[in-house]
């Protein structure tokens, strides 16, 4: 056989160095490209790609060679060897294959070069996948494969395997053909050597024979040994056979020819066979076609046996799905019995709550998309959700009428029981810690009932506001009224600023701090109370608000008293709960329940404001104070209603103490009644000593409070001033700068302090200068009117003429100057005594009498200064007394 580029001998012993086994011997090894088969569809181009490998035929045996020298008791394997190409380029063992597992050979028609085919073997693990397609370099390379493949098959294995795509008979004759003969002596028995041809295959591994029965081989050999030729006459040898051939045919063909008779019978004998195979041909094709009928009745069963097998499985795994429905639709006994009938005693809340938690689920259960759609439409699934849904409102209903009656019966205990509350001579302290706590272990029921049907929470929320209502307003007031009986405080005089009243009136207020002080404990008892109890109200009753204030949390700096009772010890069913964040139609229902639950309860907060502001008006300053920094404390939205009543507590004081600042101010306008007023107004001192106690009563933001007090206390005290000297413009100033000299004298420590008050001092300042500017000028103009005169004529007409011509005008000559300075000025000590005591005359407060006359004194030298300045510009020459003269003369005086 013609030896291959692809077979050689260094690629062999590449081949035996990668397999490393020294029992094994390589007897043919061949370059092919592997490629992935193809089942019924392409694949993906990156697995067709070729890859080059190495086949390799290797024999494993205790006597490795020719088949003819192993005996009977020797064993034989025989393997194909798949080798690859490491990174390196070195060969190392990639598959094996045993050869005995060899069923079937196919040369893939598809390839027009013939070199491709393919190997199966029964033993794979998965015959869906498609073997390996292994291609050839050449036709011969192919052929010298898969003859060595036979053969060995036959030799070693004694069967060849199934053939498809290639002619067995013209693989041999291709054998024959490219099989280079050897010439080889042996021996025989008479001692002579006989040639004989033998391949040069045989030479090395005697498995290459022909694919010929063990008879023909024997009749071939003896054919061959009737012949005694060289090894060069091969032609010879071809032609001897040759010609005896043709000699045989001529022979068969004359001898046919002279037999007549025998050719009739042997044509009868033909046509005989014809019409035997033409019945055969009948009945073929007749069988043909009820095998046609068998097969399609095959496939036809086949197909049922799949519908069936698959029929099968589907049934299985609906009844599978049917076991878990029924499963999901089965209510458990223990829990349909504690849904409809059983009991809600404390010892059985567990069974109810769990009870709960599965009927949810279960109403969950059969909604999407926890069901499949197409289960929703089933009957069992309607009915048994119509029974779950008549379960739910049973349940519901029952649950809400216990709740009910059960927070009517735990207040009624509470209120029958007169110790809970306050008594004569002792404060009790509402404690609702037993209470909440009763009502705790309800809480998971109530939130169960709210992820049930939300709209059953509303009568309970009204029942327990309607309950608890009762109990706080009856606290409240066993606690005012306590509160009341055991303050002792003398009651302030009301009428601050009556100017009727006599000056010896008693304007120190005795001590009234208990009265603030227990309206402060009113708060500080009650309003952290009402936050707590909003606060476990909006958790109890499943609100979806923030927390109002964190769990032993202090209020507005003073410790609630109260542990974290708001803090159910639960946690929240709906996973949205704890993430809804504000919800503003949930807050407005919990503002309309706080309002039911707390409303009544400001009654008694107004009475103990009403009852502070008859025993001390003022006290109101310290109470908006206390109020307004507990309002401020009150941030969180649950505790609504608690700012509201705060708000309105501030409403309430400021009403009152605007009421008490509105008949102050009636007690100032009275004095207008008066038909004559001199010196100062009795309520100019007393609204100092009034203004001094609101100081000491501001607390936090009342400071907006008193200030507004102020400004109308002295905005009504000015306009009452104002209209009083009216009535006597004769001494209007007088009386004026007496009294604003009193106000700014009785304010002064307190305006430094007040903002307010120093506005209102610097405006009574204001009014005191001008008061007083108006006196003096009026009493100077009255001891020196020639004077003065005289100047304000010249200054009126140096408007119009020019100064040296003034001298020239009537009335204003130096004659008329001489004169007037002799009838003012004469006496001039006399006139200046007689002003000093028109100052005096009708002045009531004496201390005012040195700072008058000193203002006077300034006033009047500035005065006859301007007068001087005049006479040296019009008169340069006439001599009048000099201002130097004239301020040692008042300053004598």
């Amino acid at each position: 056989m013609a030896k291959s580029s692809a077979d050689d001998g260094e690629l062999r012993r590449a081949c035996d160095a990668a397999i490393e086994d020294p029992k094994q011997k390589v007897v043919m090894a061949l370059r092919v490209a592997k490629s992935q088969g193809i089942l019924g569809k392409s694949s993906k181009l990156g697995r067709q790609m070729a890859k080059p490998r190495v086949l390799a035929l290797s024999i494993v045996g205790d006597d490795v060679g020719f088949p003819a020298a192993k005996s009977k008791g020797q064993r034989t394997t025989a393997f194909l060897r798949v080798l690859k190409y490491s990174t390196g380029g070195v060969l190392e063992p990639a598959k094996l294959y045993k050869l005995k597992h060899l069923s079937k050979v196919e040369v893939i028609t598809n390839d027009p070069s013939g070199c491709t085919f393919t190997l199966g073997f029964d033993n794979l693990r998965s015959q869906s996948v498609a073997p390996p397609q292994w291609t050839m370099r050449n036709i011969d390379d192919r052929n010298r494969l898969l003859l060595s493949i036979l053969n060995i098959c036959k030799d070693v294995l004694g069967r060849i395997p199934k053939v498809v795509g290639v002619d067995v008979v013209e693989m041999a004759l291709w054998a024959k053909e490219n099989t280079p003969p050897v010439s080889v002596q042996h021996k025989v028995r008479d001692g002579g050597p006989v040639a004989s041809a033998v391949t040069e295959t045989e030479l090395k591994v005697n498995v290459e024979k022909e694919l010929v029965s063990q008879a023909e081989e024997e009749d071939m050999e003896a054919l061959l040994g009737t012949y005694v030729m060289g090894i060069g006459e091969a032609e010879e040898f071809s032609e001897r056979l040759k010609r005896e051939l043709q000699a045989l045919e001529a022979a068969n063909v004359h001898s046919i020819l002279e037999s007549e008779p025998l050719m009739e019978e042997v044509m009868q004998g033909l046509v005989a066979a014809t019409s035997c195979v033409e019945d055969m041909d009948e009945w073929l094709n007749t069988f043909n076609v009820k095998l046609r009928h068998m097969r399609e009745d095959i496939a036809s069963i086949e197909t049922r046996n799949n519908n069936l097998e698959m029929q099968s499985v589907n049934n299985k795994s609906l009844i599978e799905e049917l076991d878990k429905l029924l499963e999901r639709l089965r209510v458990p006994s223990e829990y349909a019995a504690s849904l409809t009938g059983g009991s809600f005693d404390e010892a059985r809340m567990l069974q109810n709550v769990e009870a709960c938690e599965w009927l949810t689920s279960a109403l969950r259960g059969l909604d999407a998309p926890n069901l499949d759609p197409s289960y929703a439409n089933m009957r069992a699934v309607k009915e048994k959700r119509a029974e779950l849904e008549k379960m739910k409102t049973t349940f519901v209903r029952r649950a809400s009428e216990f709740l009910r009656s059960y927070f009517a019966s735990l207040v009624d205990f509470m209120i029958s029981d007169k110790s809970y509350f306050s008594q004569r001579g002792q404060l009790k302290r509402p404690d609702h810690a037993d209470l909440r706590y009763k009502c705790r272990t309800y809480a998971r029921l109530l939130q169960h009932l709210k992820s049930l049907d939300k709209n059953c929470l509303g009568p309970l929320r009204k029942a327990y506001c309607s309950s608890l209502n009762l109990l706080l307003r009856r606290e409240a007031r066993e606690f005012a009224n306590e509160l009341r009986a055991s303050t002792k405080a003398s009651r302030n005089p009301t009428v601050w600023l009556e100017g009727s009243t006599g000056s010896g009136q008693n304007v120190n207020a005795t001590d009234t701090s208990t009265v603030s002080d227990a309206y402060a404990k009113m708060l500080t008892i009650f309003i952290p109370l009402l936050v707590d109890e909003s606060s476990f109200f909006a958790h109890f009753m499943c609100f979806e608000v923030p927390t109002l204030v964190p769990p032993g949390g202090v209020v507005n700096g003073n410790k609630t008293g109260y542990d974290d009772d708001d803090d159910l010890g639960i946690m929240d069913i709906d996973e949205n709960d704890s993430n809804s964040g504000k919800n503003s139609a949930e807050l407005a229902a919990l503002n309309k329940s706080l309002k039911d639950l707390l409303d009544g309860i400001q009654e008694d907060f107004y009475a103990v404001v009403d009852w502070a502001y008859k025993i001390d008006p003022l006290r109101c300053i310290s109470m908006h104070g206390i109020t307004e920094r507990y309002l401020s404390g009150q941030k969180a939205d649950a505790a609504g209603f608690v700012r509201d009543l705060l708000r309105d507590l501030e409403s309430r004081i400021s009403m009152q103490f605007n009421r008490f600042v509105d008949e102050a101010c009636h007690q100032i306008e009275r004095n207008e009644r008066n038909v004559r007023q001199m010196g100062v107004l009795s309520y100019i001192p007393r609204f100092a000593t009034l203004a001094t106690r609101m100081e000491q009563y501001i607390q936090g933001q009342s400071r907006d409070l008193v200030d507004q007090a102020y400004t109308k206390f002295v905005s009504i005290m000015f306009a009452t001033l104002e209209k009083i000297a009216q009535t006597d413009p004769k001494y209007a100033d007088i009386f004026l700068f007496e009294n604003y000299a009193a106000f700014q004298n009785s304010l002064y420590d307190l305006a430094n302090i007040v903002p307010t008050l120093a506005k209102f001092y610097h405006q009574a300042s204001e009014a005191y200068e001008q008061a007083c500017t108006r006196h003096i000028s009026m009493i100077i103009y009255f001891q020196f009117e020639r004077l003065f005169q005289f100047a304000r004529r010249i200054e009126d007409l140096m408007f119009t003429v020019a100064p040296e011509e003034i001298p020239f005008q009537l009335g204003l000559s130096k004659m008329d100057l001489r004169k007037m300075l002799k009838s003012s000025l004469s006496g001039v000590d006399k006139s200046i005594a007689a002003m000093y005591k028109k100052l005096q005359k009708n002045l009531t407060s004496e201390e005012l009498l040195p700072s008058l006359w000193d203002k006077c004194k300034k006033e009047f030298l500035d005065k006859y200064e301007s007068f001087a300045q005049l006479v040296a510009k019009i008169y340069p020459t006439e001599t009048i007394p000099s201002v130097a003269e004239m301020r040692d003369l008042l300053a004598s005086m």
